[in-house]
């Protein structure tokens, strides 16, 4: 079925109200009075809908409701260092379909590209994750913003999450199997990946002085749009959520 996200705010008793946007969306759709589509509120519960008979196109009627079966059971919030091109679109659209519940953009020293208008990037790569959600049944719209510069991200990721993971190319030692081993039992977690240039040695010395465990996603050297991707399924495999 169709999929459309609404504010919480917009969900009535026996309706939900639409904006201009989905509005037009479903009109374009030409769909029947009776046919079924699903309006999810933003937090985790879906609506099953239809236009009804006297539908005016601005708003819809709900004929059930259930709670959304597309998020995981752990919240991990994602952070990537700024990349050229098209590298954060791929990043942020696979990180979504894992089940991400918040991707944070940073600032590293090695960084090749730092968008000059850092609030039209994040606003952009919103919509990325707007689609997405709606693609691949999510309960909720994962949050994409900015935290400025390294310093100011790992305390962010350290707040934020029960558990903080820093992923980093030159680490021969210690793995994720061997931390997810010992780790099972935390419900969030946020994990760090580098930019092309990948972290400077004093970033990796900063996140170990904050008690970050710096691990290795494995002999090879994942392109910055994979590792955020790769670090995130395997996180999502082992805590029984893929």
């Amino acid at each position: 079925m169709f999929r459309f996200f609404v504010s919480s705010k917009d969900v009535l008793t026996k309706s939900i109200r639409l904006n201009a946007d989905d509005s037009g969306h479903i009109r374009s759709l030409r769909l029947r009075p009776d046919e079924k589509f699903i309006i999810c509120d933003g937090n985790n519960t879906d609506y099953i809908c239809q236009l009804g008979e006297r539908s005016n196109g601005a708003s819809v009627e709900i004929v059930g409701q259930y709670e959304s079966n597309g998020e995981p059971g752990i919240k991990c919030n994602i952070y990537i260092a700024y990349s050229k091109g098209d590298r954060l679109d791929y990043a942020v659209q696979k990180s979504v379909e894992l089940g991400v519940h918040e991707i944070i953009l940073f600032e590293s020293e090695r960084c090749v590209a730092v968008p000059h208008d850092i609030p039209k990037k994040v606003k952009r790569l919103q919509r990325i994750a707007l689609e997405t959600a709606k693609q691949c049944n999510r309960g909720i719209i994962p949050v994409v913003s900015s935290t400025g510069k390294f310093n100011t991200m790992l305390d962010d990721a350290v707040e934020k999450s029960a558990y903080t993971l820093l992923f980093y190319e030159d680490e021969d030692n210690v793995h994720l199997k061997d931390i997810m081993e010992q780790q099972l039992s935390f419900t969030s977690i946020s994990l760090i990946t580098g930019p092309e240039g990948g972290f400077e040695p004093f970033e990796i010395d900063l996140a170990r002085s904050k008690e970050i465990p710096v691990i290795s996603l494995g002999p090879r050297v994942l392109r910055s749009e994979t590792a955020p991707v790769v670090a995130l399924a395997a996180i999502m495999y082992q805590t029984g959520n893929l």
